[in-house]
Order: structure tokens, then C-alpha cells, then sequence
């Protein structure tokens, strides 16, 4: 039977159920709804206009309504604002933002693809300095033309986010100064503390004034103002703390909302209003791994959303697994990405759930391919289980596959002796015979065989600080490059006759480069009756990273002679 479906807005969601709609039958009236001038635009790659990666505003523009009519019969209207849901009449009320025309539209089936809304606190001096959001083509462009046109230098960036990174990027690439500020100690949160050292350190070294853990109190002429008392002078302040579900048409027409603020749905994204269902950014979603709600903010979820959506209004049986967020950004020369559980999101949200992780540092193809790079990868795994929780990996190479290899595991509910199993392709120039995700894996079945023990690079500087014996089983020409205060040298070669100067009454921490050699040490002491051995995860590159940022920033005192990054 013929129906009729309005959807507003448009974008990854709604733009997507559309289409999906379509391809389902032709008989139904497809209306969509935009207040803005573009119905489907790429909203992930609004920063890169700033610097001409995507050199016109209109390569971001994905659809136009002339093109939607054309090839799926879809009347798409823009700069056309649903204002009101009138639910016993199913009638939604909606004002052309040009005109000020206001009209009413009747529908069989209503989706809410509102998106979200950038938030902009009320800050002290607000009105002092101009202040820019980022959510669509129009603000990217407004962006670019008023720093440009003003012969604008200096750029404040508030928010470490995603877009935060991307716009700060983006703008010192083009030459301008860039201030990022993060109230939180870090950059980027799908990433551990660990791990995300990485991405401060290439900031800091790209020429982006990092400030973390300090947070904006008020702004005057030109300046922003931290609660630290730095005053920042700036000339422009991108505001990118985040984003809030755009809820207010859905609250005002009696939706209701989930436990995180965003609009509740069921597993066929229905509201509580049989005929109105909801997708994207505005809703919460559901997460295996913590078996909570939780709104993600990605196109992906938006696209797998759409089609159920369009699938149950057509009678199509549906499947909803929930997600467990999936997240990919590149940083000037390294790319990182992210899946399923970190020990950041574990801890924040009081997890009961024994885990361990393991940190490896291996070469994305083979090593004497003229572009390898070292991939730093993290695993996490549930104990005695083996079950697979989550990734990151950060490199100049390929980590993105490596994520998804992680993220497809995690889906079939696979275990770190099915990711060591994983046949997976092999050539010189795109990987290597055992890829690193085999490779963390083979690591952590030792681990939960008990093969070894291990520490991490996060407790080094306490150790340093105690005096604990620090064994650094590089090659001496390697050791006298740079090396851990205190640290003994006792090359692998060698370790073997120099027994008798490894104490066994005392906890020993052994390392090298990339925490292989050293766990190769580690076994060979444990079968010659050392049972107080720890390899030092992540190796002294690991530590390189870790310590590189918070040495330069607090000037505190450094725990190796030297940095070593390669």
C-alpha cells in the first residue's frame, strides 16, 4: 500500500533512509526536510577545506535536491525547518527559513534525523571574541572567508574532539597560529592516555601550541582567558567542546528521551510513537561491550540505522546488534583508530570486568620495504576468557586495517586465539607473514597462559624513581645512544653468561627497543630459574612517547638520557 514519509533532515541518516526507502518501492511519496541549504554533504571532511585538501565547498556537497528528484523520485526540501510534530493529526508544521512561509505536510511515517547542535557555554566575555562553530558547509565556509578575507595569524581551537584535532590541523597547515586547549589531560578519548602521547608529541612537533588540563574561564578582547591565568591571544576562537542531540522538536511533541539525554528508541529505531522513528546523532544506542546506552556520534551507525529503519516500515525482517564505536582520524603524519572498549572508557564507567592489555610496537610491512613504520597497537582482552574488547593503533602506515580486523572480531564475540588463528593477506609491500594484530594476539595467549609477566610504560617513571633494577638488554652501541637513568646494560647476546649480575630477591625489569628482545630475555631467564622477571611493554620507543610530551610542557626531570623514536 502506497505511503507517504516525511524524514527531517537529511545528511547520513536521513538522507540514507531516503534512498534505502526507495530502493524498497516505488509507489511511496518520499519528502525530506533540511533547514539548511545542503541536504547531503560529507560532514567528516568540513576541516579539510580549510587547508584546499578539498579544495571547493562544493566537492563537499554529496547530493543536491536536483539530484534526488532525478534518480530516486525524492522530493528533498531545503532550507525548509519542521517546527512542530502535531502527532493525533500526523501533520508536521514547517517554515521556510527564506520566506517565513509557514505550511503544514501529513505523513503515514515520520524519521527524525535532527543531528546534533554544537554546544557553546555561556562563558564569561563571550561577546568579546568571535567564536565559530563547525556542523556544516556553511559554517566551514563562513569559517574560511572571515579568517582569510581578515588576513587573520592567530586561532584559538577549544575542544580536543575529533573536530577539535581536525580544524587545528587543518588551520596550521594553511599557516596560521594555532592554540588547541583541552580542559582534560588529553586529546581525543576513544584513545588511552597511553597511547594518545603519541598524537601530543605531533602536535607539539607540527607547530601547535598544546594546552591540556586547562580549562576556559571568560574571555576578553581578543584574548582567551584559562583557569590556569594564561591569557591566549587570539583572533578567532573555534568553539568544538561537542556536540548535544538536537531534541527539542522531539521532546515538544511528546518523544521521549533515553537515560543519556538523546531520543529513545527501540530495536527498530521507533520512538514511543509507533509511526515516528528516530536515527543519528539525536538518539542513544545500545553497546554490547558495556551493556549500556550511549550516543556515537559516526556516520557508520547513522547508515546502519537508516536501512533498518527503512526495512521495518517495508516489513522487512531486521537485525539490531548495537554498536561498539568505531573511530578513525588522521594527525599530521599519524593515522590512529580505535574500537570497541579502551581502559579509559572502562574505568570511567566503573566496569566489573577483569582485563588485561597488551602494548606491542611492530612494523606495518616488512622492514626493509622503503616506507615500513612502526604501528604502536593495543589490545584488550577479558580474562581467563581471551575475549576480545578493544584496539588502538597509531602509525604513518595502515592502522586503520588493523582496527577493523579488531572491530570484525568483536562483533562475532571472537577471542585473542581466533585473532592469532586469523589467516589474513601477505605481501612485502602491505604487511608482514605474522601481521601485528597476530602478533598481539600470540602475546596476550602467554599471557593468560602465564608464559610471562609484564609492566607497562605508564609505571616506568615510579620504578626509575624507587630504584628498581632496570635491565636494558639492547645492544650496547643502542644503550649509549640513550638509555634509562640507572639502567643496567646487559645486551640479549649476552645475558646468558652474565647471570650471576641479575639479583633473584628482587623484582627485575627487563627492556629493549620494542619490547621483543626483551621478552625473548625474559623467557631465557625463566627457564635458567628467574621467576622475578618483568618485560617492560612498549620497550623504550614506548617510553620515548609516553614521558616526550609532559617533559616538555612541565620541564620536570627526564627518566632517560634521551628520547628514541625510532
Amino acid at each position: 500500500m502506497k505511503k507517504k514519509i516525511l524524514i527531517v533532515g537529511g545528511v547520513a541518516g536521513g538522507a540514507s533512509a531516503a534512498a534505502r526507502l526507495r530502493r524498497l518501492g516505488e509507489e511511496d511519496d518520499i519528502i525530506m526536510f533540511e533547514r539548511g541549504p545542503h541536504v547531503s554533504f560529507s560532514n567528516c571532511s568540513l576541516p579539510y577545506y580549510l587547508s584546499g585538501k578539498v579544495d571547493s565547498s562544493e566537492k563537499l556537497v554529496m547530493m543536491s535536491p536536483e539530484k534526488f528528484k532525478k534518480q530516486y523520485k525524492i522530493e528533498a526540501r531545503v532550507n525548509n525547518e519542521v517546527i512542530d510534530i502535531d502527532r493525533e493529526k500526523k501533520e508536521v508544521l514547517v517554515r521556510n527559513v527564506l520566506t517565513g512561509e509557514g505550511y503544514t505536510e501529513s505523513y503515514d511515517k515520520l524519521i527524525l534525523s535532527p543531528g546534533a547542535k554544537p554546544i557553546v557555554p555561556k562563558i564569561e566575555g563571550i561577546d568579546k571574541v568571535k567564536i565559530f562553530t563547525i556542523r556544516n558547509v556553511v559554517d566551514i565556509e563562513y569559517l574560511n572567508r572571515y579568517i582569510k578575507e581578515n588576513n587573520l595569524k592567530n586561532i584559538a581551537v577549544i575542544g580536543g574532539g575529533f573536530i577539535g584535532v581536525e580544524v587545528a590541523e587543518n588551520l596550521n597547515e594553511d599557516g596560521f597560529n594555532v592554540t588547541l586547549i583541552e580542559a582534560l589531560p588529553q586529546i581525543l578519548k576513544p584513545f588511552d592516555y597511553d597511547m594518545v602521547q603519541i598524537f601530543h608529541k605531533e602536535m607539539m612537533d607540527k607547530g601547535v601550541d598544546l594546552l591540556l588540563g586547562d580549562k576556559v574561564s571568560s574571555f576578553d578582547n581578543n584574548k582567551v582567558i584559562l583557569e590556569s591565568g594564561k591569557a591566549i591571544d587570539t583572533e578567532a576562537v573555534v568553539m568544538a567542546i561537542g556536540v548535544a542531540p538536537d531534541v527539542e522538536l522531539s521532546t515538544n511533541a511528546g518523544l521521549l528521551l533515553g537515560e543519556t539525554g538523546a531520543i529513545k528508541v527501540d530495536e527498530d529505531y521507533r520512538t514511543n510513537d509507533e509511526d515516528i522513528y528516530a536515527v543519528g546523532d539525536a538518539i542513544e544506542v545500545f553497546n554490547p561491550l558495556t551493556e549500556k546506552m550511549s550516543k556515537i556520534s559516526l556516520a557508520g551507525p547513522a547508515l546502519v540505522e537508516a536501512r533498518i529503519v527503512a526495512d521495518h516500515i517495508n516489513g522487512r525482517e531486521t537485525n539490531n546488534n548495537g554498536f561498539i564505536g568505531s573511530s578513525a582520524i588522521k594527525v599530521f603524519d599519524y593515522n590512529g583508530a580505535s574500537t570497541g572498549l579502551s581502559e579509559g572508557l572502562i574505568k570511567a564507567l566503573d566496569m566489573n570486568i577483569n582485563y588485561e592489555v597488551v602494548r606491542i610496537i611492530a612494523n606495518d610491512k616488512v622492514g626493509i620495504m622503503p616506507d615500513n613504520s612502526p604501528v604502536h597497537f593495543k589490545l584488550l582482552f577479558e580474562k581467563p576468557t581471551g575475549r576480545v574488547l578493544g584496539a588502538q593503533a597509531i602509525g604513518k602506515g595502515d592502522v586503520v586495517k588493523r582496527v577493523d580486523i579488531i572491530a570484525t572480531l568483536i562483533k562475532f564475540n571472537g577471542t585473542v586465539e581466533d585473532l592469532a588463528d586469523l589467516e589474513l593477506c601477505y605481501a612485502p609491500p602491505f604487511g608482514t607473514a605474522k601481521d601485528v594484530v597476530n602478533h598481539a594476539a600470540l602475546v596476550a595467549s602467554n599471557i593468560l597462559q602465564g608464559t610471562f609477566k609484564q609492566v607497562y610504560v605508564q609505571n616506568v617513571r615510579e620504578l626509575v624513581e624507587s630504584g628498581a633494577f632496570i635491565v636494558d638488554v639492547r645492544e650496547k652501541d643502542e644503550y649509549e645512544l640513550s638509555h634509562i637513568v640507572g639502567a643496567k646494560n646487559i645486551p640479549l647476546s649476552e645475558i646468558r653468561d652474565r647471570l650471576d649480575e641479575i639479583p633473584k630477591d628482587k623484582k627485575v625489569y627487563l627492556h629493549c627497543r620494542s619490547a621483543q628482545r626483551s621478552y625473548n630475555a625474559c623467557l631465557a631467564l625463566g627457564h635458567l630459574g628467574f621467576d622475578n622477571i618483568y618485560n617492560v611493554s612498549g620497550g623504550f620507543m614506548g617510553i620515548s612517547f609516553y614521558e616526550y610530551f609532559h617533559d616538555q610542557v612541565t620541564d620536570r626531570e627526564k627518566i632517560v638520557t634521551d628520547y628514541n623514536f625510532d
